[in-house]
């Protein structure tokens, strides 16, 4: 089965010009898959055995949603296969994805964004950065690891504009508000070391994807103090508060990055609250 994921992953990077990481991810569920399977060669899965292997899942308690990304990968996987001709059936067809769990997406206030913002004392170089990446990250609410990959020349200063390299290398620009370019430009005026990369870590490189959660993680505690808050929570929080002031679903769908309008819809859940009140001041029998 090796030489098959090999394939398949040297696909995913030509063919579908997927990130290095989203194909580890692949290589990750294909591996645990083949692990389970051991020796036993492809064209002998089947239907049941792959019902065996999903109970195999659900007994590690995996939630819904990891299962169904693991089934994801199974359907690309066994989908190429029939399609180059490596197997004549597909065994995947008849299985049915779990059903998702719904959640809620756990978001600050605006007071506690304020809160957050103003957490930040900059007075040295590491001060002005961190300033910086959240007010940037509250500004355009783009992902970790797009903020992470940001260069200096992505930033277009004048027009109030960052083009973010987003999932499967797609590019696209995001606006960017005043007060988040002011704090890059202090940042960049106090910074020592003349290089191309937006934000760097101490040793002078890029910083990386967990550098930034840690550094929003830190300042999330000193000024929320709240349970279960997250580097994603700051996310959560730019789209439901353009929601919340009356932006429209499809635009924070783009600016977000989401290819599909579901996976930006469960933010209209939070605006609940605000729609009633909006309800309950405006209709004559309400």
């Amino acid at each position: 089965m090796q030489r098959y994921i090999e394939k398949f992953a040297r696909y995913l990077e030509i063919e579908k010009n997927y990130s290095s990481h989203t194909i580890l991810n692949y290589r990750l569920d294909l591996e645990d898959f083949m692990n389970f399977f051991k020796e036993l060669p492809l064209e002998k899965i089947d239907y049941l055995l792959l019902r065996k292997y999903l109970a195999q899942l659900k007994r590690k308690n995996l939630k819904n949603k990891s299962v169904a990304r693991r089934l994801s990968t199974l359907r690309s996987f066994f989908k190429f296969l029939t399609r180059e001709g490596f197997l004549k059936n597909n065994p995947i067809l008849s299985v049915l994805t779990p059903k998702q769990e719904r959640y809620l997406p756990l978001f600050l206030t605006e007071e506690e964004v304020l809160r957050l913002l103003g957490a930040v004392k900059a007075k040295e170089e590491m001060g002005f950065r961190d300033k910086a990446i959240l007010e940037l990250f509250y500004s355009t609410g783009i992902r970790v690891s797009e903020l992470a990959g940001l260069n200096i020349d992505d930033i277009d200063f004048i027009g109030g504009i960052v083009k973010v390299a987003g999932k499967g290398k797609k590019e696209r620009i995001v606006p960017v508000g005043d007060i988040a370019l002011s704090a890059i430009r202090d940042y960049l005026d106090k910074r020592k070391k003349d290089s191309p990369v937006l934000f760097l870590n101490k040793n002078k490189t890029r910083i990386s994807d967990r550098g930034i959660r840690n550094i929003v993680k830190k300042y999330l505690r000193l000024a929320c103090g709240r349970q279960g808050v997250s580097c994603h929570t700051l996310r959560h929080s730019f789209a439901t508060h353009l929601l919340n002031r009356g932006a429209d679903l499809r635009s924070v769908q783009e600016l977000l990055g989401h290819a599909n309008l579901s996976t930006t819809q469960v933010y209209t859940h939070l605006t609940t609250e605000r729609l009633k009140s909006i309800y309950n001041k405006a209709h004559p029998r309400a």
